[in-house]
């Protein structure tokens, strides 16, 4: 996949709209544990992306937040980097 890649985009949006769900599902919609359990992984293996990649995706979040109208899932994205451990504050 290319920079210019459509695709690029929306798989990293969805990861994050799969990460944001189960950080904010209720304990009787997905089990905690299980959750949690999931949340660490993907953080996982977002931290093994080789750097340029790692550098790559956190521009693609950058821009997905500027473009994003609402507010609760733009503040979601700017946090993602921190809250995944990908950068550190």
């Amino acid at each position: 996949m290319t920079d210019t890649d459509p695709l690029v985009p929306v798989l990293a949006g969805l990861v994050v709209d799969v990460v944001w769900f189960l950080d904010s599902c209720e304990d009787d919609e997905v089990d905690p544990d299980s959750a949690v359990k999931m949340m660490e992984s993907v953080s996982w293996v977002l931290g093994q992306l080789p750097q340029d990649q790692r550098d790559r995706f956190l521009k693609i979040l950058a821009d997905l937040a500027e473009a994003e109208q609402d507010p609760g899932r733009r503040e979601f994205l700017e946090n993602f980097p921190f809250a995944s451990g990908l950068v550190e504050e």
